[in-house]
């Protein structure tokens, strides 16, 4: 595998070593790591927690527990880390360009794009993006694994090569605690990350795990390593096998589709009956109105909707033609009674399929 792009994640846990403060040795060596890439040619992009952590310990907070401790935390670290980053690099003659974002910023398609925009016209000049969520602000984004899901729509907005997830831990381990090299089929090791009935796994993995499906139906790879692995990208680049390996998938989404699938966020739901569960996920087609039985919450036309079967199994997403009020006044009906019913026909879709994506 060629590695043009690589993002780097790296998690609050491993730039800490566990001491509350950060390492700044180890963000050294990160950097140092970081540069060689870039001497091989290689684009970097560096998503990065430890803000709160950085804050919690420059102002005596100890583990801030509440959302507003742990805002007034980030508020603190967020320039203390980013300055440890812009002397890291340029020690090395490169400089550090802090982009901070919410999810708010990847679900708006505009914001989304300019953030596209940014990202690429840093790499273009040379600079290193140093992506955060914007702690200070967000409330939603303040949990654990969070910085994984962003580390991957990053990946999936810049059309990373490889997203490299740096953990506290080799891989993912099975039952008996050893490594597994390769994971072709995410689904078939849920099991294994610490979910739901199980006793097994090790913190934060069951968000990798969902970074790692977001990043492979992207078309990006994914390498879950120990972040303290000495050279651990230098490895990668060289072709060494390091950590479990992701490969992307065979099908992956393509422009405005990756928006749709893991960015933007859904308003509302549709229920479909049976008949138009089969043409979605046996034969692509499009939604109907005759196929819909149901309409939840409130949304406007062009808005993201999820579509669900009638035992509450989502199937895909996709953007509304019509508004929840419209949808409701024409589901079950045929397409030449859409107008008699709304007074016109605009779309003979309630969702068309160039607007969908299967979730499966």
């Amino acid at each position: 595998m060629t590695i043009r792009r690589v993002v780097v994640k790296v998690g609050s846990s491993t730039l800490t070593g566990g001491s509350g403060g950060l390492d700044e040795a180890y963000l050294e060596d990160l950097v140092r790591e970081l540069a060689r890439a870039r001497e091989r040619g290689v684009e970097v992009l560096l998503v990065t927690s430890g803000a709160i952590a950085a804050g919690a310990a420059r102002i005596g907070l100890g583990r801030p527990s509440t959302i507003p401790e742990k805002q007034a935390a980030a508020a603190v670290g967020q320039g203390l880390l980013m300055g440890h980053y812009i002397q890291a690099f340029s020690r090395r003659r490169l400089a550090a360009a802090q982009v901070l974002l919410t999810r708010e910023d990847i679900s708006s398609r505009q914001r989304y794009l300019n953030a596209r925009n940014t990202l690429f016209t840093l790499l273009r000049i040379g600079a290193v993006p140093v992506i955060n969520e914007n702690d200070a602000v967000a409330i939603d984004e303040i949990r654990v694994g969070e910085n994984d899901t962003l580390a991957a729509l990053v990946a999936a907005l810049v059309e990373a090569d490889l997203l490299l997830l740096l953990s506290d831990v080799e891989g993912l381990l099975d039952a008996d605690g050893c490594l597994i090299p390769e994971v072709p089929d995410i689904a078939a090791v849920l099991h294994l990350a610490g979910g739901p009935g199980s006793g097994v796994g090790s913190g934060g993995m069951v968000t990798k795990l969902q970074a790692a499906r977001i990043a492979a139906r992207c078309g990006t790879a994914t390498v879950i390593a120990h972040g303290r692995r000495d050279g651990v990208l230098g490895e990668l680049l060289e072709g060494r096998a390091v950590g479990t390996f992701f490969p992307p998938s065979a099908h992956r989404l393509r422009g405005r589709k990756r928006w749709i699938a893991f960015c933007a966020r859904p308003r509302g739901v549709l229920v479909v009956n049976e008949g138009a569960r089969r043409s979605l996920l046996e034969n692509g087609g499009s939604l109907l109105p005759a196929g819909i039985v149901a309409v939840q919450g409130r949304f406007s036309a062009g808005n993201l909707v999820r579509i669900q079967d009638e035992h509450g199994q989502e199937l895909a997403r996709g953007l509304a033609n019509y508004a929840d009020k419209e949808v409701a006044a024409i589901l079950g009906l045929h397409t030449d009674q859409v107008a008699e019913r709304l007074g016109a026909c605009d779309f003979e879709e309630v969702v068309h399929r160039d607007n969908l994506v299967l979730v499966s």
